[in-house]
This record gives structure tokens, sequence and C-alpha cells, in this order.
């Protein structure tokens, strides 16, 4: 879906209430979105901070084949997989010692045990639940679920964003719904056989 000439031309001469307008409108989504990517809670604000930054440096790049919010989601996702690139790279140097003394004591009991799903449950933490499967979900198809199904952008916009044909997209969104799917029925959580994701 293309944006609105008019919307187009504002952004790429660089109308400040213009923006304002948009960062308005895409700063909920844009927070949704980060931290659905599993960000810790510190880098979700500095991930999409960025990424907003980078679309006020970039503003005169922007061309109109897209909503502008389909734009600035790009640019987060490429900043998400930035920072996933510098997760990585710290955990790889994570210290298996300081990572066991965190987590255990002296004699070897957990410091804070694990919840079981039960405890979850109990306490209505369904949506905690949801978001730790999700983590568990390869990226671009989190991301592919989490824009689709929660941020509710079209078929069209979510291909623009990851960069996938729809049939990718229809690939991704069924792996997506899969795992997340297995992952709650290994916590207890079942649906009926024909309850869709």
């Amino acid at each position: 879906m293309r944006e609105d000439a008019s919307r187009t031309a504002a952004v790429r001469r660089g109308d400040t209430a213009e923006f304002a307008v948009i960062i308005h409108d895409v700063l909920p989504g844009l927070l949704r979105a980060a931290r659905a990517a599993g960000l810790s809670e510190d880098r979700v604000e500095d991930t999409v901070h960025a990424s907003v930054l980078i679309f006020l440096r970039r503003h005169a790049d922007f061309d109109g084949r897209a909503r502008v919010s389909t734009w600035i989601h790009g640019i987060l996702l490429h900043k998400i997989a930035e920072e996933r690139r510098i997760l990585r790279r710290d955990e790889a140097r994570e210290d298996i010692d300081e990572v066991v003394e965190s987590r255990f004591d002296a004699d070897g009991s957990w410091l804070r045990p694990p919840r079981g799903p039960g405890d979850d449950l109990a306490r209505g933490d369904i949506e905690r639940l949801v978001r730790g499967c999700l983590e568990g979900v390869p990226d671009r198809q989190r991301l592919a679920f989490e824009l689709r199904e929660v941020e509710g952008f079209e078929t069209e916009e979510v291909c623009k964003i990851l960069e996938v044909s729809s049939n990718n997209l229809g690939v991704l969104l069924f792996r997506a719904r899969s795992r997340l799917r297995e992952c709650l029925e290994s916590k207890g959580i079942e649906g009926s056989a024909d309850a869709r994701l």
C-alpha cells in the first residue's frame, strides 16, 4: 500500500509537525514489536529511539512506495537484528561460572526455583507464558507473527518490512504459530483441535 502523496511530500521536505504526528502514531507499535522481538526492557526503548532517529535523519529518502509506518518498522527490524548480533556476541563471552553462581547456592540448590506452568496459570499470567513462548520462536518468524497478528499490519506491508514474498510470509506465520502452539502445549495449555493462534 502506497503512502498518501501529500504525506510523502511532507516527510521528504522535513515537516516537523508531520513528524510529530507520525511518531505519535507509530511509537506504541514500535515498542510492542521491539518487545515481541525479545529485547530486554532496557534495550527496547533504546532500539526504538535509534530507529526513530534514523527515520528523522533519512526522511528525504522516503519514496512513498509503502506507508511511512511500514518504512519505520523496517528500520526497526534492522536495528533489532543489530541488537541481536551484539547480544549473541556478548553471550558468547559470558562466563559459565558466573551463570551458575547467580542461579544456585553453595549446596547446588536453586536460589529462585523455576516456576511450573500451574503457578503461572494460577496467577492468571497467560500473557507472560505466550511472551515466553514467543521468545523461543526464531526472529523472523516472531516478527512476522507480531506484525501480522498483534499489530494488525496487512500482508503486503509485512512482506515489505520483512522483504519476503507473500508465500514466504505464509510459511513464517505457519511456523511461528506451530512453535507457539507446541510451546504452550508443553506448558499444559491446550486448545481445541480447530483453534487458531
